[in-house]
């Protein structure tokens, strides 16, 4: 039985960080340390997503540019080529999607618009709630 995006949206929220492009690495590095998260998405004009900005892209950054990126503004280290997903998109769809393509978050967009952020962590939290109650209707059933 695999959910819809949006039904993991209404149980977690659909706060999202974002920044501007201008933003530097050292200052993303920052935002991403205290929130405790592990992307931002990059929004241009009009909260249009531009972009998303990972601690594998500071790792990269870092790797290539040594410690100069320090002062680079993320839209040149940021991924540009966002896969988002929709509010109706499947939680089997999801993973699919993060295992093909080695993602941890994907944003949630919705005509158009910034509407949340799922992460792997979010859809393994998910799947294993479905797997309990899967096995608590069994032992129910079971048990008569």
């Amino acid at each position: 039985m695999s959910v819809s995006v949006k039904a993991i949206l209404d149980a977690k929220g659909r706060d999202v960080v974002t920044t501007g492009g201008n933003t530097t690495l050292a200052e993303a590095a920052k935002i991403l340390n205290e929130k405790r998260i592990g992307a931002i998405v990059v929004t241009a004009m009009g909260g249009k997503i531009s972009g998303i900005f990972t601690e594998r892209d500071v790792v990269n950054a870092v790797a290539k540019h040594g410690s100069e990126c320090l002062d680079k503004p993320i839209a040149s280290l940021m991924t540009a080529k966002v896969h988002r997903c929709k509010e109706d998109t499947t939680t089997d769809e999801l993973m699919e999607l993060m295992t093909q393509r080695r993602f941890r978050h994907v944003p949630v967009e919705e005509k158009g618009k910034l509407s949340g952020i799922i992460s792997i962590g979010d859809v393994v939290k998910w799947r294993i709630r479905e797997i309990e109650l899967e096995a608590e209707q069994i032992k129910a059933y079971i048990a008569g």
